[in-house]
């Protein structure tokens, strides 16, 4: 940022106009602004701040009416015009804080609104063109622009008056208080406080490390138990936090591993001649089980043998009953033949004598032909037809394809024979 010109209207004690040339005076690239107290030196660092920003730095900040010159005519308003160069634009900024004015009609005073105007020039026309009038627009343009707000244009550009002669007379602890007041040193502050929180967390970090450190080492200890070498190295006593703890501890840990790796190949082989011992052994009892099972099953099989001669009788008496019945057995269908023969012989003699007594009897005409082949009926037939006592004449059931019918009812009497001459009945009653 360069600035070209300042023009002051009825601004701070500035009752008139007041026009400062920034390019006549840094002509030779270095100007001091001096004079006595009261002649206005801070003000115009206060106007080119307000020309910018539209508030003035610190404790002066405050209203238009503070502003505003108690020296000027009441007809005159409070100006302040800025032009500068910012990057390669070139702008002009014309700011009136609130303040009050003559009525133009009638008496008393009136207020007047805060207005701003910011102008860019254009060198190709070379005239000033409006870009804005609103207060948020060219505050937000001239923030972006420089880069800076207020506060850090303020600390870092303008050093206010009385606290940089301070500053120079203090001690170092209030020189360090008014540099963090002057230059907002306070995120130097936050940054070293949290550098110191990240110290205290690492710090504690390392001790509750260290603290396991010795707990696992405390627990090694025990599960080594004693030995030479521990006992010629033993556990560093420094406390948890200390420097050399954990080296230290690293250091018994690979004597008391080193101990122990020993122990364990001595142990190893130990255990690889006991194993050697346990399978002879192992063999040696697998030999006497199988013996001793092959001794039972001899003794078994002797009892066996024993017990199949004491029943060597029985078994010569089974086997000759099984030889006879084989024998049997061959017989068998010419006995079942001879036994059916019989029964045929047997019923074809009950045949003829039955024939015999038929043909033989006065009281019994003599059967159809096909009646007498058929022979007499058998006992379930004769069931089946059994005669009515009290049956009428005439009402005797007609004989059937076999000449016999059953009847319902029945009496429990004797069987009588029929004969069909010509649909009369003929014989003895039904009982």
């Amino acid at each position: 940022m360069r600035l070209h010109r300042l023009t002051v209207t009825a601004f701070g004690p500035f009752g008139a106009t007041q026009h400062v040339d920034f390019d006549e005076l840094s002509a030779a690239g270095l100007f001091l602004l001096h004079g006595p107290t009261g002649a206005g030196k801070t003000s115009v660092l206060d106007a080119v701040c307000y020309g910018l920003y539209g508030q003035v730095p610190g404790a002066r900040q405050g209203s238009g009416l503070s502003l505003r010159s108690d020296h000027a005519d009441p007809l005159t308003p409070t100006e302040v015009v800025l032009e500068l160069t910012v990057g390669e634009r070139r702008l002009e900024i014309t700011r009136r804080p609130e303040q009050p004015r003559p009525k133009k009609r009638g008496t008393g005073v009136t207020k007047e609104k805060a207005q701003s105007l910011l102008r860019v020039y254009d060198s190709d026309s070379r005239t000033w063109k409006a870009l804005s009038r609103s207060h948020q627009e060219i505050g937000a343009e001239i923030e972006q622009l420089l880069g800076m707000s207020r506060d850090q244009f303020c600390q870092v550009v303008l050093l206010p008056q009385g606290d940089f002669a301070r500053f120079l007379r203090a001690d170092e602890p209030a020189r360090a208080k008014l540099l963090g007041k002057l230059f907002d040193t306070s995120r130097f502050a936050a940054v070293e406080e949290r550098l110191a929180e990240l110290r205290r967390a690492a710090e504690k970090r390392v001790i509750g490390g260290d603290e396991r450190l010795l707990a696992l080492a405390h627990r090694m200890a025990q599960a080594a138990g004693r030995s030479a070498e521990l006992d010629a190295h033993p556990l560093p006593e420094a406390a948890a936090g200390e420097p050399g703890l954990a080296d230290g501890v690293l250091e018994w840990a690979a004597l008391a591993r080193a101990g122990a790796r020993e122990r364990r190949d001595i142990a190893a082989s130990a255990l690889r001649g006991a194993e050697a011992v346990h399978e002879a052994a192992r063999r040696a009892a697998d030999a006497e089980s199988e013996r001793a099972a092959l001794q039972r099953r001899h003794a078994e099989a002797r009892r066996r043998a024993d017990d199949l001669e004491l029943r060597r009788a029985e078994r010569d008496r089974l086997h000759t009953l099984l030889d006879r019945a084989r024998s049997a057995d061959a017989v068998a269908p010419a006995l079942d033949l001879r036994t059916t023969v019989a029964h045929a012989h047997t019923g074809r003699h009950r045949e003829r004598t039955a024939r015999t007594h038929l043909t033989t009897d006065p009281t019994l005409e003599a059967w159809p032909t096909s009646r007498l082949r058929a022979g007499p009926p058998t006992r379930s037939a004769r069931r089946r037809v059994r005669c009515r006592p009290h049956a009428a004449p005439g009402r005797w059931p007609r004989p059937g394809p076999s000449g016999w019918r059953r009847r319902s009812g029945g009496c429990g009497g004797s069987w009588g024979r029929w004969r069909r001459l010509g649909g009369a009945r003929t014989g003895p009653g039904p009982c």
